[in-house]
């Protein structure tokens, strides 16, 4: 697994909605109508994280609010495996 250059980074968010690079990291702010569904939420994405053995960063604010952070730590930036994880988040939102 290799990092990423910054100009692969920038063309793969293109696909993704309102994910940005900051950070050495790909992130995304997401919006619930309330905190128990929030709380689903990281409970979903730490499952599915679970199954790649690859773990987000996940800050539950402001009562609905959570951020999700991604980078390969090991790696020390964004790789393939980032994206895949991203790309899972999304699914379980649908």
């Amino acid at each position: 697994m290799s990092v990423l250059k910054e100009n692969e980074i920038y063309s793969k968010l293109k696909t993704m909605d309102n994910w940005f690079y900051s950070e050495n990291q790909i992130q995304k702010e997401f919006f619930f109508k309330d905190f128990i569904d929030a709380l689903s939420f990281v409970n979903k994405v730490g499952l599915e994280s679970e199954k790649m053995d690859h773990h987000p960063d996940i800050l539950l604010h402001s009562w609905n609010k959570v951020r999700i952070s991604i980078s390969t730590h090991s790696e020390g930036g964004v790789t393939e495996k980032d994206f895949e994880l991203a790309q899972r988040i999304e699914d379980r939102l649908k």
